[in-house]
This record gives C-alpha cells, sequence and structure tokens, in this order.
C-alpha cells in the first residue's frame, strides 16, 4: 500500500488486490469496513488508475488499484482508509462496477470531460487511460474546483499533453495573478473550453448532483445529444 496526499482533506491510495483482473475507466469499487464485532460499513470509490480493460493492446493487468478517497467529517469509512489502515491491513473489496459511465479507448469520437470537485477522479482515469493507450481522440478536460488548495492532482494535470486540454474553473478564489473569472461553471465556459455539439463528442460529466444536473442542462441547451452525454452524481453521503 502507498499513500499520496492529494489536499488536506483528499488522499490517493494505491492498494495491491491480489487476483485483479483489471477494469475499464470509469468504472468504481465498493469498500466493506467489517468490526470486530460484526458491525459493518460500505462505501464505493471510483478508479483513479488508468484502464488495464478495453485496451487496444491488452496485457497483463496489475493487481495495484488506486482509489482517492475524500475524507467526510465523521464518515465511517474514509477516515479509516485514510488515517488508520496500515500496511498489510485487510479490507473486503467488491468490483470493478458499472458499465455505463466508461470510456472506451478504441472509441476515437472527441472526448469531453467536465468534472466538479471530487467528481474529477473518474475522469482522471480517463484522461491517465488516453495517455496510456496514446489514444488519438481529441480529449478536453474541464475541471471545477473551489479553491487552487482543493484541486486533485494538481500537478498531474499540467503533464497530460497535448492530447488532452485541461480547463480550470475557480468557484471561490484562482491562483495570484488569475486572470480569469471566479464562479461557477456557465454555459459560455462550457461553450469555449469544449467541442462544438456538430463535432458529436462523447460527454462524460461527474460531480455533485447539483452540479451534474445543471452542466448537463446546459450542454443539451447548447445543441448538444442527449443521447452522448453521460453523467455520474455524487451523493451527500460517500463516507
Amino acid at each position: 500500500m502507498h499513500r499520496v496526499r492529494e489536499t488536506a482533506t483528499a488522499m490517493t491510495l494505491e492498494l495491491d488486490v491480489p487476483g485483479w483482473r483489471g477494469a475499464m475507466a470509469g468504472q468504481h469499487v465498493d469498500v466493506r469496513l467489517t468490526a470486530e464485532d460484526g458491525y459493518s460499513a460500505q462505501r464505493s470509490y471510483s478508479l483513479a488508475s488508468p484502464a488495464s480493460m478495453g485496451m487496444p493492446v491488452m496485457g497483463a493487468a496489475s493487481e495495484r488499484i488506486a482509489l482517492t478517497v475524500q475524507v467526510v467529517d465523521d464518515g465511517e469509512v474514509s477516515p479509516y482508509l485514510t488515517e488508520d489502515l496500515e500496511v498489510g491491513d485487510q479490507i473486503e473489496l467488491r468490483g470493478p462496477i458499472g458499465n455505463w459511465f466508461v470510456w472506451h479507448p478504441t472509441d476515437t469520437r472527441p472526448v469531453q470531460l467536465v468534472a466538479g470537485g471530487s467528481g474529477l477522479v473518474p475522469l482522471m482515469s480517463m484522461a491517465r487511460t488516453h495517455a496510456a493507450c496514446g489514444s488519438s481522440a481529441p480529449m478536453r478536460l474541464l475541471v471545477s474546483v473551489r479553491t487552487p488548495a482543493d484541486a486533485l492532482y494538481a500537478d498531474e494535470l499540467d503533464r497530460l499533453g497535448p492530447g488532452v486540454e485541461v480547463t480550470r474553473v475557480w468557484t471561490r478564489s484562482g491562483p495570484p495573478a488569475w486572470p480569469g473569472p471566479v464562479g461557477r461553471v456557465s454555459p459560455a465556459q462550457l461553450a469555449a473550453s469544449g467541442f462544438a455539439p456538430d463535432d458529436s463528442p462523447r460527454v462524460f460529466v461527474c460531480g455533485p448532483t447539483a452540479f451534474v444536473e445543471a452542466v448537463a442542462d446546459a450542454l443539451v441547451d447548447l445543441g448538444h445529444d442527449p443521447d452522448l452525454i453521460r453523467t455520474e452524481r455524487f451523493g451527500p453521503t460517500g463516507t
């Protein structure tokens, strides 16, 4: 196991999973913790690691996965995973789960990713998969985050390369000398940073429910095909 501190309240856990057969970009796993008295708690976490299934050239699947966990106050699972889990400890994991919110690297149509906060995690799996397989599909990623201190994968996003264009939207405060506006994602920003509806991009939107609904509605109003928009919502739990 290896821990990577992403922000003051988020950590990426790299876990060894014996017998892991791989996953597709965008899938998630269920993590279950069971106490000595039999009480158990289960939460779902998106995979942040690149896909090892559905790749143009398949190799042996790595048995190491990456989960980025946002700590929730008074949570039952996230504090244990980020603070108490030790090397050698075992947890119960089920997955990979989900076949709807996935990107297949063999699909060459343009890809538009829109993330709100920790909704970036499954989209980062897609971006990492894009880089790992050298996909020719144009990919653009818009990330909405409160402040630079809350930004996940900040340095890596700058190193994704020319195949993935990244746009950041700061909703509360930007970095020093930030030239752009500060506030929620607007339809104008979606239009400026994304692909035109005529390009027929595959769109993935992930984040809190209100964010996802607002972005999806705005994309449809801009003329995007609803059948090409896939969404994943994070509820108020996920602790």
